[in-house]
């Protein structure tokens, strides 16, 4: 499923398939932050180091990789998401 994605093992795979994301192209159309609340939102619990996984995985770099900045530009708009939904 999502094999030649880096950082999306088994276990995010898995999480990434709960929520209804059954290809890269729909990962892709959804971004980060999207397919991140998806996976909350179908119960799971993942960390925030699947956010980073998932950027990671759509850029082609490790999640190592994904710089400080980046990861909070990510958890400005998760904020903003989440707000929009209240």
């Amino acid at each position: 499923m999502f094999h030649k994605l880096r950082n999306l093992g088994m276990a995010s795979s898995q999480m990434l398939y709960f929520a209804g994301i059954r290809s890269e192209d729909q990962l892709r159309a959804m971004g980060t932050v999207a397919a991140y609340l998806a996976v909350t939102k179908a119960g799971c619990s993942p960390s925030l180091n699947l956010l980073w996984a998932i950027e990671g995985a759509l850029t082609d770099r490790d999640w190592t990789d994904v710089s400080r900045n980046e990861r909070t530009s990510l958890l400005f708009q998760l904020d903003d998401y989440e707000q929009g939904e209240k």
